[in-house]
């Protein structure tokens, strides 16, 4: 029996959810077909932890529920770092703001120069932990994704602009909610979807939060300070 030897890196990734309560979408993009990880498939913003986001001051916190729900399972005190590389990855890869204006109490690191030039400090209030999945054996990457329900009031300036993008994703769009399972998704997009649904007339963060588990034995989907979910194969 072989094993993985893959690390498994912490990551986050951002749902951005636009008219909630009228015709919910969200904002989606798609990955280059060179990429390691996901190729060509249609993704939230998101990406591995970077080192320097340990150290991102954080001009609000994020909520306390959400806070104790990340520190379930996990590294010690990895929850403002999770919310910072949520935000940067928002940044780099759609070009939108998730802050409040504000001056940096020192110089911002490498990858957040962008981000404090445009007179921002990055803002964690208004994320909501909603989801986490670790990604299964034996592919080139490994993640430990937490994912992160925002709502689109919350992002600072036109919510079409992805001028300040990067190229790592292509066709940004705000997608429909109800259409988003016509395009080309990884398998665990179309699980958080499913969740998202659920949750659209609740805007309060939830209770507990669904964990799928990938292991070299088995699958399991557990909840986050709830009763484990039936194993699936």
């Amino acid at each position: 029996m072989t094993t993985d030897k893959t690390a498994i890196r912490n990551a986050a990734t951002v749902i951005v959810l636009r008219d909630r309560m009228t015709n919910p979408s969200i904002l989606m993009g798609q990955r280059g077909a060179k990429a390691a990880f996901m190729p060509n498939k249609f993704v939230f913003p998101g990406g591995a932890v970077d080192p320097a986001d340990a150290d991102v001051p954080l001009a609000t916190a994020l909520p306390d529920l959400c806070h104790e729900r990340l520190s379930e399972k996990s590294e010690n005190g990895m929850q403002a770092a999770l919310a910072a590389a949520a935000i940067r990855e928002l940044w780099e890869e759609t070009g939108l703001i998730l802050g409040q204006p504000g001056i940096w109490p020192q110089n911002a690191p490498a990858d957040w120069q962008s981000f404090a030039q445009k007179g921002f400090m990055p803002s964690a209030a208004a994320l909501q932990f909603v989801f986490r999945a670790v990604t299964p054996p034996g592919r080139p990457r490994r993640f430990d994704a937490r994912f992160f329900l925002v709502d689109a009031a919350a992002i600072q300036g036109d919510l079409d602009d992805f001028s300040h993008a990067s190229d790592e994703l292509s066709h940004l769009q705000w997608v429909e909610l109800d259409r988003a399972r016509d395009l080309d998704l990884p398998f665990i997009t179309e699980v958080v979807l499913a969740e998202i649904a659920g949750r659209i007339s609740d805007p309060e963060p939830p209770e507990s939060v669904p964990f799928y588990l990938n292991k070299e034995e088995q699958s399991l989907f557990l909840r986050l300070r709830g009763y484990p979910m039936p194993e699936i194969d």
